[in-house]
């Protein structure tokens, strides 16, 4: 792969997986919900839920570590000279991309283990209401199971950016091993 093109990949990588967190972090502050069997008019949010908040923190450490590479990866791809040109900077990038990566997978899989298992428990709870004649859990499962799916799909955007990330630190092996 030529230097321009491996430049370029990287920072098209770079760029996607900083929209994949930035769009993981969007889709959780939009995801509430008024629960209809508490009338007492409050909101749950993703800060409910201690998983949730983790992986918001995962997207946005992402986020944050992408911001900081992106003007010398621009840098890169406009004049095809490195912006910092010191030998220790390929290692930064691939030591960072390999420990974002396992903090970006520890979020994936807790959001969606979390998604998956309570919006299962919900649902039996909810059923047995049911079962006994309850009449307001239908709305309410209804709302849970709409905040889950919603949480799910938040993970599966930041699984987006995972994924990019898996590729950016292959390209990063490369550049690493270049010298």
């Amino acid at each position: 792969m030529g230097s321009k093109t491996w430049a370029i990949s990287t920072l098209l990588l770079r760029i996607l997986t900083l929209l994949a967190c930035v769009g993981c972090m969007v889709a959780f502050i939009i995801n509430t919900f008024r629960d209809p069997l508490f009338n007492n008019g409050s909101k749950a949010t993703f800060k409910d839920l201690k998983t949730y908040r983790f992986v918001f923190s995962t997207a946005a450490i992402r986020a944050a570590y992408s911001l900081l590479q992106l003007p010398p990866a621009l840098y890169l791809v406009s004049t095809g000279k490195r912006l910092i040109r010191k030998e220790w900077w390929p290692e930064l990038d691939f030591y960072g991309d390999e420990v974002i990566s396992l903090i970006l997978a520890m979020g994936v899989g807790a959001g969606f283990a979390v998604s998956f298992e309570v919006k299962r428990l919900f649902n039996n709870l909810f059923g047995a209401f049911a079962g006994a004649g309850v009449q307001e859990t239908e709305a309410a499962n209804s709302a849970y199971n709409n905040f889950f799916d919603k949480g799910i799909i938040a993970t599966a955007i930041l699984f987006l950016g995972f994924v990019c990330l898996a590729g950016l630190s292959v390209l990063s092996s490369f550049n690493r091993t270049k010298k």
